[in-house]
């Protein structure tokens, strides 16, 4: 059965004036909680100036299609200078450990004299909705699995309480094609605090695809899960969305012809599309997704249709 992601249309773009001078534009890797009924607080990583991410926020009813309440101010900031975030906070996803609720980052580091990089950070989501930093440390930094760079985080807790987790890793920075080979790899967890790193988890292909970007995972009718991302083929293309699939086995098989969602013909997201996340509600699959310029051009709403 093939599945087909049916637009909604774009529900959210960053105004031009009035901005605050930490979210002047973007609102890229947009990312659902639910407050009540059809309404949804989006957070979103918006930029300054130097192009350094924050996260902001926009309430929205996702049935009526209709902004709620825009937020103004960051939920949170990018860092100082010489933290883990100076240049940059990406949102991966949210998860619950204990009696505490997290949302997982990617934090930017862009020196002046080296390559950019990443690590993964934690954000404590108190039940207001404020975050605040968990540690001035990484919740996941680089090691000998994941030795250059590391992104994008999604977690999930199983029926039987353990968690697993999904996240970019670069292998090298250029795979002699002029793109990196940035990958999805794993990691398991009794807690949710301390990981197992598993190794790689989705395959890739050279030329194909090969730099890989912020996973999101749901559960599919074979007792496996289904997995679509960012990423790029090497050869010159923008970002696209590409999907993945389990069965029981737990084993990744790429299928990116049966993603069900392209760029349009025209319009805000007909150059690229890019930082999926896919959520249920009310008995429908829905995915916000950015486009054009890594959401620049704000996020759009699709809903999953079968056929």
């Amino acid at each position: 059965m093939s599945s087909v992601w049916r637009k909604l249309g774009r529900l959210y773009v960053p105004a031009v004036e009035g901005r605050h001078p930490k979210l002047l534009s973007h609102a890229a890797n947009p990312l659902p909680v639910h407050l009540d009924g059809d309404t949804y607080r989006v957070f979103y990583s918006g930029r300054d100036c130097d192009n350094r991410s924050s996260v902001g926020a926009v309430d929205i009813d996702i049935v009526r299609r209709e902004i709620i309440k825009e937020h103004y101010q960051p939920f949170f900031e990018h860092g100082p200078k010489g933290s883990f975030f100076a240049d940059g906070v990406s949102i991966g996803n949210c998860y619950v450990a204990g009696n505490m609720r997290y949302m997982l980052f990617m934090g930017w580091q862009s020196p002046s004299d080296q390559h950019w990089r990443g690590d993964v950070g934690r954000l404590i989501v108190d039940d207001n909705l404020t975050l605040r930093l968990d540690s001035k440390v990484p919740f996941m930094g680089v090691d000998s699995t994941d030795a250059l760079s590391v992104s994008y985080p999604w977690v999930r807790r199983g029926d039987d309480g353990e968690y697993a987790m999904w996240y970019g890793s670069t292998k090298t920075w250029d795979a002699g094609n002029g793109e990196m080979i940035h990958v999805i790899n794993s990691a398991t967890s009794s807690d949710g605090h301390f990981w197992r790193r598993k190794g790689l988890a989705v395959p890739y292909v050279i030329g194909i695809a090969q730099a890989y970007s912020r996973p999101t995972v749901a559960t599919n009718s074979r007792n496996g899960f289904d997995m679509w991302f960012s990423y790029r083929s090497g050869n010159g293309e923008k970002y696209r969305i590409g999907f993945a699939t389990t069965e029981a086995s737990g084993v990744w098989r790429l299928d990116l012809n049966a993603a069900g969602i392209d760029v349009s013909d025209e319009g805000w997201d007909s150059e690229m599309i890019e930082y999926p996340f896919v959520f249920d509600h009310k008995g429908e699959r829905y995915m916000l997704y950015n486009g054009n310029g890594y959401g620049r051009s704000g996020f759009g709403l699709a809903i999953l249709e079968h056929n």
